[in-house]
């Protein structure tokens, strides 16, 4: 049984709800739980790590960052699951494109995640472990995203452990994008593996679900506030999934 406040949530478990979002930017948590949620309240806010709960058309939900990376939804992730009786995580973030059918902004959900990372070696297994998404939340966030008429993809993510790579002098990695891309991965992102892997250790559910804020063949972009303050047809359609698992 853990003790309370955890190392990185200041909470106990009844201030969060069964399902929470998790977006990477405490910015985007805060806009989330102030312009969908009513009767919020703040649960958490250790190292500016905000965390909200409240309601969506009368359902309890919470919102809380992730921070940047496997090693930080790695952390926050665990602590939800294990420590604060959490089952459903549904990251809500960005991602960049390196497949030519999809476009900036629309909207890629994670069926799996492929990774650079060395996060499943913690797990001792005899093989290569395939972290996937909760098959029910994948579904049911495609037929509402079908229902809504967005433009939306179901593929693989690539969870990567590097922004900026370092290939010979192509330093953004467009190497390793081809490699990638010929696999038919369709976006790169930072956290959806770690988070898929914590979701099946500790018998929980997860789903990414990322829009498109740059294209990495394009090299199409949007700016840090339309990323933080635009990309509203995703958080709806986390938050309708959320409601309805």
């Amino acid at each position: 049984m853990a003790n309370y406040p955890t190392p990185h949530i200041n909470a106990v478990p009844d201030d969060f709800a069964k399902t929470v979002l998790m977006p990477g930017d405490p910015l985007r948590s805060k806009f989330i739980a102030e312009n969908y949620l009513t009767d919020i309240r703040l649960v958490n806010n250790v190292r500016g790590v905000q965390g909200y709960t409240g309601y969506y058309k009368g359902n309890r939900v919470s919102v809380m960052a992730s921070g940047m990376g496997m090693p930080s939804i790695g952390i926050y992730s665990f602590e939800l699951f294990r420590f604060f009786d959490v089952d459903r995580i549904i990251r809500v973030g960005s991602a960049g494109a390196i497949r030519p059918d999809i476009e900036v902004r629309d909207i890629v959900l994670g069926i799996g995640a492929c990774t650079d990372s060395n996060y499943a070696s913690q797990f001792h297994l005899p093989g290569t472990f395939a972290p996937v998404a909760s098959f029910s939340m994948l579904k049911t966030a495609a037929e509402i995203a079908e229902e809504s008429g967005l433009r939306y993809h179901v593929g693989s993510l690539l969870s990567s452990d590097v922004f900026y790579k370092d290939e010979a002098g192509v330093p953004d990695g467009f190497k390793a994008v081809a490699a990638w891309q010929k696999m038919g991965v369709a976006a790169v992102e930072m956290e959806a593996a770690a988070l898929y892997m914590n979701a099946a250790r500790a018998g929980k559910e997860a789903l990414a679900i990322c829009t498109v804020s740059d294209h990495l063949l394009s090299h199409v972009e949007t700016t840090a506030e339309e990323r933080q303050n635009s990309f509203t047809e995703m958080m709806t359609l986390a938050l309708e999934t959320a409601i309805r698992e």
